[in-house]
């Protein structure tokens, strides 16, 4: 998979036959809805395309979830539901025998799933365990991450449902499993393994489970949706709906950057063009894009369908999806060709 914007002359949902759809910032804010994420995600059922929901949260059943997601008028059930705890136990399965002790360190959908694997949960380090699984629960405390820290010294194997340093909420962004994780490898030296986002892992489970031959990763983290789809080798839709911006997409380097953009989930029931390099401008729709002595200029296309020459469009406000398409087809053409860009001309864009 090249690593550029693809099009896709159908609607994405029905080139694709599974969407593995990310939470916070694409399905839900907190504990808020998204604004056309139901909506767009039901029309997308109607068209065939399945859904699984994949994430990092370690701490919740799928149950859980699946509730949430239900009263938020996206009706699931828990086989859609994918999360790091499932993941991590997983993981876990490469290396262990059945009935090994693992100290787990985090919620109870963490507990369950590595129960479920056929391992022996025990609280203490004294126990001898010859894992950690580690992942987020906001009950978390010192009491928890030094039994963590005592079993790594002693040689157990550190595993982290994911390393997200932060976690969103609906006051703002809160530290997540990586950062509770941090404290544990600063008191050891030890780097652990990790089972979720980057990994691919998720999706990989994903996929097989729903025996899908045609996946499509939906995420808005660059860092840690995207580049499991580009770990993965799967197509992914950055929705501008979360964390990262389409700034960070258009200054994305390879591994992280998505295949499809879109403003929200009504994405799912549209074609997505993809920009063509036109007398030196990448242009899509009325949209155009260079990079020209280390800068990026953006414009537009006036009647005659030519590109506009220095058409600056310096806020992005109201411009649409189709300039954040160019002005990443742009930048990241002229990066990957080894042409300087100077970040400071790049603007914030809003689709």
């Amino acid at each position: 998979m090249t690593a550029g914007l693809l099009a896709s002359a159908a609607p994405l949902a029905e080139a694709f036959d599974l969407a593995l759809v990310d939470l916070d910032g694409v399905a839900y804010k907190g504990h808020l809805p998204i604004e056309h994420a139901a909506a767009g995600l039901a029309a997308a059922r109607e068209r065939g395309m399945r859904l699984v929901f994949v994430t990092n949260n370690a701490s919740r059943e799928p149950e859980d979830v699946a509730g949430q997601l239900s009263e938020l008028d996206i009706p699931t059930v828990p086989d859609e539901v994918m999360t790091a705890a499932q993941a991590c136990a997983a993981l876990l399965r490469t290396r262990l025998e059945p009935g090994a002790k693992v100290l787990v360190v985090g919620g109870k959908g963490l507990v369950t799933a590595v129960t479920a694997a056929g391992f022996e949960v025990v609280a203490s380090a004294d126990d001898k365990p010859v894992a950690v699984a580690q992942g987020y629960s906001p009950d978390l405390g010192w009491v928890h991450l030094a039994e963590a820290a005592y079993a790594v010294q002693r040689g157990a194997w550190h595993v982290a449902s994911n390393l997200d340093l932060s976690l969103p909420t609906a006051r703002g962004f809160a530290p997540g499993n990586g950062s509770l994780v941090g404290a544990v490898v600063a008191a050891t030296g030890v780097q652990p393994s990790s089972a979720g986002k980057p990994s691919p892992t998720m999706y990989h489970l994903a996929v097989e489970r729903a025996g899908a031959e045609r996946p499509l990763v939906i995420g808005d983290r660059l860092d840690t949706d995207l580049a499991g789809a580009r770990e993965g080798g799967y197509p992914g839709l950055h929705v501008l709906t979360g964390v990262s911006t389409a700034r960070d997409a258009v200054l994305a380097e390879p591994g992280l950057r998505p295949t499809f953009l879109a403003a929200d989930l009504r994405a799912l029931l549209e074609p997505h063009p993809a920009p063509v390099l036109d007398e030196g401008w990448w242009v899509c729709g009325e949209a155009a894009a260079k990079v020209s002595d280390g800068g990026l200029r953006l414009g537009g296309r006036p009647a005659s369908g030519r590109s506009a020459r220095g058409a600056a469009a310096p806020d992005g406000h109201g411009a649409g999806i189709d300039l954040v398409r160019v002005a990443c087809a742009a930048a990241w053409a002229a990066v990957d060709a080894g042409e300087p860009l100077d970040p400071a001309t790049v603007p914030e864009l809003v689709a």
